[in-house]
C-alpha cells in the first residue's frame, strides 16, 4: 500500500531529491498528496518540471490543518527553509503523523526541545535525512569502529573546508542570517557532527570553541566596494570580486548557480528571493570559520574546525583508539579542484603492526553516492541486510543541532557550553 506524502517546502531541494525520486523510481510505493509554500510560483516550477503533479492540491502554510483534513498524508516531508522545520514536524506530531524533515531539524535548541516533547506524546516519529552517514566510504569507517579494529575511541580531529564556490553561496543566501539559519555551525556542521557521533556511538556533552567572520561581511579584505544592497547579477564592480571572477567569466554569468539550489534564475523565477546578494553586505550576521573542541559522554576528544572560503573543497579525519587510529581525506568536489586529485582511501594503522590501505567501492549519486542508498531506506524500509542502524531519528538531529548551537554560543560567550543547557530550551538570546 502506497504512503501519502505532503511536502512542506516547495525547494529545488524538496523537487530534485525527494519529489522526483518519489514519483519514478519509487513510484509503487509512494505517492505526494499536496504540495505546500508560501510562494505559490515554487508549485508553478514543481509542476512545470513534473506534469503529472499538475492534479496535487496545493496549500498556503496557514493552511496546513486544511491540507491534513483534505489530502490525509501519512507522511509529512518538512523541507523548506531550515527556519520553517520545527513548525512542521511539531503540527504534524500533534496530528499524530509521521514526519520526514531535512537537516538541520531545527535551528535552534529550544526547538528542538519542543519537537522531542511533541515526538514523545504523539504516535508519529521523525526521520532526519543525514545522507553523509550513507556514502560508501562513511559507512566504512563506521564498520571499522564497530568491529574494534581501534579500540575504544579517545579523540578525532575533523578538519572540513569549504571551496570559494561553494562557500560564498551561503553569504548570498538567507544563510547569512542567524535568525532564520541558525548560522553555519548549525545549518552546515550539523552534518559533520552527526557523522562524529554516529561513528563513535556517543552524546557530546560540552563544546568550547572560537569563531570569527574573516572572508565575508562589509570588512572583508577582499571587498571591492564598501555598499549595502548589490547584486551579483547587476553589481557595477562585479569584476573587481575575486570570488565573481574566479567562477564567473564576461560572457557566461553563473552568479546564481550554487551546490545546493542548482541554477535559481533571478529574474523573478520565484517571488522575493535571490540567491546572489553581496557577500560583502553588513546584515550578515555569521561567521565563517570555527574551531572547536566537543566533549563526549563515553571519554572522546573531537577537535573540529571549518572553514567557508578555501582553494579546494574536502576535509581531514583522523580517529584514534586503544587499538589503532585510521585517517583519510576526501575532495568533495574534484571537476572544481585545480589540481589533480586521487580516490578516496582509508589509511589503517594499527597500534602495534603494520599499516593498511583500504580502498572502498564506490557510487554515483550526490553526497558521495549516499543519496540514492538514503533514499531506499526511506521509501523502501531500511536494509534489513544492514547489521546496524543509520536512518536518523529526532534525537540525533537535536544533539547535532544541540552541537552547532553550543559552538556559536560559545564564541559569543567565550566560555564552555554544555549540551544539556542548549537542549532544555532555556538558554536566553545571544
Amino acid at each position: 500500500m502506497k504512503k501519502r506524502y505532503a511536502v512542506c517546502g516547495v525547494s529545488n531541494r524538496a523537487i530534485g531529491m525527494f519529489i522526483g525520486p518519489m514519483l519514478t523510481t519509487f513510484a509503487g510505493t509512494c505517492e505526494v498528496v499536496a504540495l505546500l509554500d508560501i510562494d505559490p510560483k515554487r508549485h508553478e516550477v514543481c509542476k512545470s518540471k513534473y506534469p503529472q503533479m499538475a492534479d496535487v492540491p496545493e496549500y498556503t502554510p496557514e493552511q496546513f490543518d486544511r491540507m491534513v483534513a483534505e489530502a490525509k498524508p501519512d507522511v509529512i516531508l518538512a523541507v523548506g527553509r531550515d527556519d520553517t522545520h520545527a513548525g512542521y514536524i511539531v503540527r504534524a506530531l500533534e496530528k499524530d503523523l509521521d514526519v520526514l524533515t531535512e537537516k538541520p531539524m531545527a535551528t535552534t535548541g529550544a526547538d528542538c526541545r519542543r519537537i522531542l516533547d511533541a515526538e514523545a506524546r504523539s504516535k508519529g516519529k521523525v526521520t532526519v535525512t543525514f545522507n553523509y552517514r550513507y556514502a560508501p566510504i562513511h559507512t566504512k569507517i563506521k564498520e571499522m569502529v564497530l568491529e574494534g579494529k581501534l579500540g575504544r575511541i579517545t579523540s578525532v580531529d575533523l578538519n572540513w573546508y569549504i571551496d570559494t564556490y561553494h562557500g560564498p553561496s551561503y553569504f548570498k543566501r538567507w544563510n547569512r542570517i542567524r535568525e532564520i539559519s541558525g548560522g553555519l555551525s548549525i545549518h552546515k556542521s550539523s552534518h559533520h557532527f552527526d557523522l562524529v557521533n554516529w561513528w563513535i556511538g556517543q552524546k557530546p556533552v560540552e563544546v568550547f570553541a572560537y569563531g570569527a567572520l574573516n572572508y565575508y561581511g562589509p570588512d572583508g579584505e577582499l571587498n571591492p566596494k564598501k555598499e549595502d544592497g548589490r547584486y551579483c547579477d547587476t553589481c557595477d564592480v562585479r569584476q573587481d570580486c575575486q570570488y565573481y571572477t574566479r567562477w564567473t567569466t564576461r560572457s557566461q554569468n553563473q552568479s546564481v548557480k550554487d551546490d545546493h539550489l542548482g541554477t535559481v534564475k533571478t529574474d523573478g523565477a520565484y517571488s522575493g528571493y535571490r540567491p546572489d546578494a553581496c557577500i560583502y553586505d553588513s546584515e550578515i550576521n555569521i561567521e565563517d570559520t570555527y574551531a572547536a573542541t566537543v566533549r563526549y559522554d563515553g571519554g572522546t576528544l573531537l577537535s573540529y574546525s571549518v572553514n567557508f572560503s578555501l582553494p579546494y573543497e574536502g576535509y581531514r579525519l583522523a580517529i584514534n583508539g586503544t587499538k589503532g587510529r585510521l585517517e583519510t581525506m576526501e575532495y568533495h568536489a574534484p571537476s572544481r579542484t585545480p589540481f589533480p586529485t586521487e580516490v578516496q582511501t582509508i589509511d589503517y594503522f594499527p597500534l602495534f603492526g603494520s599499516k593498511e590501505t583500504i580502498h572502498v567501492v564506490q557510487r554515483e549519486g550526490g553526497h558521495g553516492g549516499g543519496d540514492p542508498v538514503l533514499l531506499e531506506d526511506l521509501f523502501l524500509g531500511p536494509d534489513p541486510k544492514r547489521p546496524y542502524s543509520i536512518l536518523s531519528g529526532s534525537e540525533d538531529g537535536a544533539y547535532s543541532i544541540g552541537t552547532g548551537e553550543a559552538v556559536w554560543r560559545s564564541v559569543k560567550e567565550n566560555r564552555p557550553v554544555r549540551l544539556e543547557d542548549v537542549l532544555s530550551g532555556n538558554l536566553q538570546p545571544v
